[in-house]
């Protein structure tokens, strides 16, 4: 198996280099290339993973669909649909980048620091989870999710909590979940 590199930038998402995943992702974390996908079933529904337990970061953390690094002239939404492939199982055709995002948090000694867009997808397929990257998942009504992330905060990841909150205040997100299913 090839080493994962991420793709090492400046605050203006300028390229610096490429680094080891293995190398990065400790008590100070260079500030690399991520990003956060959202997967909804046709009835609008969020899949949710709990993070494998044996990952470096946020291990057994529920979280979003699946999280990533884009390779160096990767494009996000290709790194999304392979690693919503290699964690999920899934295939997705189609996958919508709906805002930037930027974010740095440490939790256990580990820090994450990246520049990080978050995507959406809609599938019907029965995702068939990689248990080296996932260690399970459930489906969460939209709307539910959202109550209680803004009722009871620090359930899942920080990251996951931050894009709920913009995709929910976004026209954009809007627009295409009301048209999903």
């Amino acid at each position: 198996m090839a080493t994962e590199h991420v793709v090492l930038v400046d605050e203006n998402d300028h390229v610096l280099g490429t680094a080891p995943k293995a190398t990065v992702h400790e008590k100070t974390t260079p500030l690399h290339r991520g990003f956060s996908l959202f997967i909804f079933s046709p009835r609008g529904e969020l899949l949710l993973q709990q993070r494998a337990l044996t990952k470096v970061t946020w291990p057994g953390v529920w979280s979003n669909s699946c999280c990533g690094h884009p390779a160096l002239e990767e494009k996000n939404v290709e790194a999304a649909k392979r690693r919503a492939h290699d964690e999920l199982g899934l295939t997705l055709t189609e996958i919508i980048e709906m805002s930037p995002y930027r974010y740095r948090f440490t939790r256990a000694g580990v820090q994450e620091n990246e520049i990080c867009p978050i995507l959406v997808a809609a599938t019907a397929q029965t995702p068939n989870i990689n248990p080296q990257e996932v260690a399970a998942i459930r489906w969460i009504a939209w709307g539910k999710f959202v109550e209680e992330i803004s009722t009871t905060p620090g359930r899942y990841s920080e990251w996951c909590e931050e894009e709920v909150l913009i995709l929910q205040h976004s026209k954009k997100f809007q627009d295409w979940y009301g048209k999903i299913g």
